[in-house]
Parts: C-alpha cells; sequence; structure tokens
C-alpha cells in the first residue's frame, strides 16, 4: 500500500484519541488525528503514545484510491489505510432537559470568555461533559459536574481516566446521581435547582450544558460512496444514532473494531476480564494508585464493628462545616473482613465503592482545648461495620474493617450537606440534638462548634445506642459536661441491665427534657437537630396539602404536635434533619 498513515482520527475529542491509543498500543505504528482546533483538549495523551496530530485541519473529502483511503483538508491530503471520523455535532432538536433561564452566564458547548477564577457547574453524563470539566479546570475554573446516570464504565478510556484524574486530585466534583431541575437566576448569576436536601440549591458563575451529540453523516465530512465500500471507514456514537448501514462504533468500542477489519495482521488482545487480573498483586497496587487520593492516618476500634477514623487528602482543602458530609471510597478489589460475596463482582472488580457519611470531630485537640477544625488537614469519620443480609451485601464497611493507618483510600472532592448550625443566631437559645449510633457524629462537630464560639444556651445531645459500649465519644462528652454547665449529654443504650430502656421519643413524651435535664423545649427558642434511624425521625409524606405521618410515630410527629415546624426548603423551621441514612 502507498498510504502514508495507518489510522487518521477525525477530531481529537475523548472517543477519538482512545481509539488512536488502543490503536497505538496494539502495534498500530502510524496513528494521526485531524483536529480542526488549534489545540487538544487533552494533550497529556499525545506525547506518551506518539500520536501525531495535525492542527487547524479541517475535512472536506474522504475518498478511496483503489486500496487506500484518501483525506482532503484545504492543507494537505493524507493517505491511510483506515479512518475514524470521531467530530460529533450537537444535535439539533436538542434543549437542556430542565427549565432554565435566559441568560449569558447559562451555556451550551461552550467555555466562558474568562473562565479562571469562576465557579461553573457543567450538566452532562457523557465524554462530553467530561471534556467540557476538563477544559474548564484546567483554565482555572471551580468546577461541579452534575453527572446524575452517568456509567463510568461507558465512557470512553480517555475520558474515565481523566474523571479519575479530576476526582483523584480533588479537582472537581462529580455528582454522580444529581441533576438541577431547573436553572434560575438571583441577582444576576445563575442558581442551579436539586430536588433532593443531600445536594443544596448552589448560585454559580456560569452554567455549561453538555448538549446530545450526534455523528457525522458521510455527506458533512465529504465521504464518497467508493469510500464507504472500502468498509474502512468509521464514525463514532452509538449504533442508533445514524442511518442504517453508516457503521458506528462507541468510543470506547471502536478501536478494537478498526483493529478487527483494516489490520488483520495484528492480533487483537482480548479484553481484559477483572476476573482475570484479581491475582495479581501489582494490579492492586495500580489500581489503588489510579483511584484513591488521600491516606487514614488514624484508626481507632470503639470496638470489633465501630470505628473513629480520620482521612487526610493529598490534594485539596478539607473545610466544612459542622454537620456536613463527605464521601469515602475502597475498590471492590479491597478484601472483605466476612464472607459475603459482592453481587457482579467480576463486572465491579475494578470499580470504586463510594459512601457519604457526616464528619464527625474529635472534640478536643492534642493539648487539650476544643478541637477547631477549620485548622485542621484532616476529617474524622465515626462509622459501624454493616452486615451483610440476604438481601443487602455490603460493600464499604466490610472493607474499610480491614484498614489501619498508613492505608490508602478515596475521598470525595468536596463536602457538602445543608445539615448545619445556620439556623442558629440566638447564642442564648436552645439547641437539642437527637440521634441513633453514628448518627451523633454530626453533633459532635456541632457541640464543639457551639462551645468554642461561646453558646451560653442549653445544649443537649442525646443518643440512643444498644450497649454502652456502642458510645465511642462518651469519655470527651462527660469531659464537656464538667467545663460546661450548659451542656448535657444523654446517652440512651437500650439493652442495658443497669438503666431504664428509653428511646429518644420518650424523652419527648414523658417530657424528660424538663424533668431530669431542665430544659423546656419551647418552639420560640429551640432549634432541634435529627439525625440517624429514619424510625426515629418520622418524616411525614405530603400529597395534595394532605401531610401523613408514618404508622411509628416519630419526633417529627411529637415535636409538630408542641407547635414545632419542619424545616423545609422553602419554608424555614425549627426541626432540622439528615436525609441520607
Amino acid at each position: 500500500m502507498s498510504a502514508e498513515h495507518d489510522l487518521v482520527v477525525v477530531g481529537g475529542n475523548a472517543g477519538g484519541l482512545s481509539a488512536a491509543v488502543f490503536a497505538r498500543e496494539c502495534g498500530v505504528q502510524r496513528v494521526t488525528i485531524l483536529e480542526p482546533g488549534t489545540a487538544l483538549g487533552f494533550p497529556d495523551v499525545v506525547g506518551p503514545h506518539r500520536l501525531e496530530v495535525g492542527y487547524g485541519e479541517s475535512v472536506s473529502a474522504i475518498d478511496a484510491d483503489g486500496d487506500v483511503l484518501v483525506v482532503t483538508t484545504a492543507h494537505r491530503s493524507y493517505r491511510t489505510r483506515a479512518v475514524l471520523v470521531a467530530e460529533r455535532t450537537a444535535r439539533t432538536d436538542w434543549t437542556p432537559p430542565v427549565p432554565v433561564v435566559e441568560s449569558d452566564r447559562v451555556l451550551v458547548d461552550r467555555i466562558p470568555d474568562h473562565p479562571s477564577d469562576t465557579d461553573v457547574l457543567v450538566v452532562g453524563h457523557t465524554d462530553h461533559a467530561v471534556e467540557l470539566a476538563v477544559t474548564l479546570v484546567d483554565k482555572g475554573s471551580g468546577v461541579v459536574v452534575a453527572a446524575g446516570g452517568m456509567d463510568p464504565s461507558r465512557l470512553s478510556p480517555v475520558a474515565e481516566d481523566l474523571l479519575n484524574r479530576l476526582e483523584r486530585e480533588r479537582q472537581a466534583t462529580l455528582l454522580y446521581r444529581s441533576v438541577p431541575t431547573a436553572i434560575r437566576s438571583v441577582d444576576g448569576f445563575p442558581m442551579a435547582d436539586f430536588d433532593d436536601r443531600r445536594t443544596p440549591d448552589l448560585q454559580f458563575d456560569y452554567v455549561v450544558f453538555a448538549s446530545g451529540r450526534r455523528p457525522h453523516t458521510p455527506a458533512e465530512v465529504g465521504v464518497t460512496d467508493a469510500a464507504m465500500g472500502t468498509g474502512r471507514v468509521w464514525f463514532l456514537g452509538e449504533p442508533d444514532e445514524t442511518a442504517d448501514g453508516i457503521p458506528t462504533s462507541p468510543g470506547w468500542r471502536v478501536g478494537r473494531e478498526i483493529l478487527a477489519t483494516a489490520f488483520p495482521e495484528i492480533e487483537v488482545p482480548e479484553p481484559a476480564r477483572p476476573e482475570r487480573r484479581r491475582g495479581f498483586p501489582e494490579v492492586i497496587d495500580e489500581l489503588r494508585a489510579e483511584h484513591y487520593n488521600a491516606t487514614i492516618t488514624h484508626f481507632e476500634p470503639t470496638h470489633s464493628d465501630l470505628w473513629v477514623l480520620r482521612v487526610r487528602p493529598d490534594h485539596g482543602s478539607v473545610s466544612h462545616l459542622p454537620g456536613q458530609y463527605a464521601s469515602l471510597g475502597l475498590g471492590y478489589w479491597e478484601e472483605r473482613v466476612d464472607n459475603a460475596v459482592d453481587p457482579d463482582l467480576d463486572s465491579r472488580f475494578d470499580k470504586l465503592i463510594r459512601r457519604s457519611y457526616s464528619i464527625s470531630c474529635r472534640i478536643f485537640d492534642d493539648h487539650g482545648y476544643l478541637a477547631d477544625d477549620s485548622r485542621a488537614d484532616e476529617l474524622e469519620f465515626y462509622i459501624v461495620l454493616v452486615p451483610p443480609t440476604p438481601d443487602n451485601v455490603p460493600g464499604l464497611t466490610p472493607r474499610l474493617a480491614l484498614k489501619k493507618p498508613g492505608d490508602r483510600i478515596y475521598l470525595g472532592p468536596k463536602v457538602a450537606g445543608r445539615y448545619t448550625l445556620a439556623p442558629v443566631t440566638d447564642p442564648a437559645g436552645t439547641v437539642v440534638l437527637l440521634s441513633t449510633g453514628t448518627g451523633e457524629a454530626p453533633h459532635n462537630a456541632m457541640v464543639t462548634e457551639l462551645l468554642r464560639k461561646g453558646h451560653h444556651g442549653p445544649i443537649v445531645s442525646a443518643v440512643t445506642v444498644r450497649q454502652w459500649a456502642d458510645l465511642g465519644y462518651m469519655a470527651e462528652h462527660r469531659e464537656l459536661e464538667k467545663r460546661y454547665p450548659n451542656y448535657r449529654y444523654v446517652p440512651l443504650p437500650t439493652r442495658e441491665s443497669d438503666v431504664p430502656k428509653r428511646y429518644i421519643q420518650d424523652l419527648i413524651t414523658e417530657d424528660l427534657f424538663a424533668t431530669e435535664h431542665g430544659v423546656t423545649l419551647d418552639p420560640a427558642t429551640t432549634h432541634v437537630f435529627l439525625c440517624g434511624n429514619p424510625a426515629m425521625i418520622g418524616l411525614p409524606t405530603e400529597e395534595d396539602g394532605q401531610v401523613t405521618f408514618p404508622d411509628t410515630t416519630g419526633v417529627v410527629q411529637l415535636l409538630t404536635e408542641r407547635g414545632f415546624t419542619l424545616d423545609h426548603r422553602n419554608q424555614r423551621g425549627n426541626v432540622h434533619y439528615e436525609e441520607y441514612w
């Protein structure tokens, strides 16, 4: 063949680069990217894989000259064995999937003119959304990606690697399950509304939507019938995205198809099956290096199933408000403390398990003063082992149980949550914190913050557990009581013979706050915070204005009967709750 190139990829996006990298790794020698712009979004991919790149090359024709394909641009022609048209274009019928205010700060497929030091929300769950996010991060933006529905295993390999980089280096916040319900304008800036309490409504300098994309048609890049007839021209896209007869494949698969068809002399390797990799320690080390971005600095078991641990990230800040939460993650490749078997482990083996945990507080620093977590470089968590059941095989805590100080872990890029002390504005007011089990973690931080800042009104923290041994912070709370006469700690073990069996609800129905602790639950002066078992909280449902409480009476019902109001997003109240459990 008189071809100068083996593979020409039209468009330097993540999918095109993934195919190019795969071809080079399999032994294809001459791989060239034709990029219509003046720069690639991911230049770091080019050097290590020795890809050739032609910039400012807009393709006008793809024809056949015997067995050779000829790709013509305004500057020159490229003779090649195979062509992948990776460029994709916005669908003409695509509109943002949520109501959007008209604003020059809400963009589609476009980077702001001056992105440095701006906060940008990227909405999308495909390669294209990752491409926009990476470009914004590289230009100095603070980025949040609302990626509800994103499946990292469906991204092209380059996009998946870039997404891992953003998470590992804590350069962007990834909301895998959240998308905004609307974008409105507040004081001239876009406000993203979310429909769950876990993700607060967030205001940004810009919102960028990653549009739905479609492959180019042959006519749009001048592909002749003769070129199509060679069977060596592909288009990047899902098989149902273009007319029948046009060969399309997603970015994570097209490289394999190109090699199998156009390069029969090259043996295409079998896909790396995760289950074949389990027995190799070097693979585990590679996965940990790829995904983990923090170190466990402290791991202290209260008992075998309950631990206090601290985590220090490699990059980024741990700044947070008392009551907020962060995500921790370990890989499915890690060993479990039990004999349970994870469902679909073969397909998940090289993936992360992520869970959100409220941030706790050690209460006292190394010198015996109240801890000031605003100056900390690590986060503390209070976590209980979740045992497997016939209906649920937990993934994270049975792996976390085997960790120790110095081990590596994943820490999410940003803390979040609106369960904070923001509603408490009167330092003489009453603050009551009610929890079950490790639900007292955020309350540890809240109590410490209130006392450190001089709150002199009554503060009560009550928690139900099964046994005395389940109280990981008992000694610290008793010391607080000695130092601060306005503070009361009320532990309620329910399976100990030396104390009466009481639940959180009993403290209210039997008026024990007043009779035993001298605290009056007055809606005019009291804020109540709830974290833990949903049955204890007892959130009502509302339909057509009709409020229905659960069959089991929870704290919310008892308090509303006393004149308290539940804190909603659009109606502030004095009963606050943490929703995830």
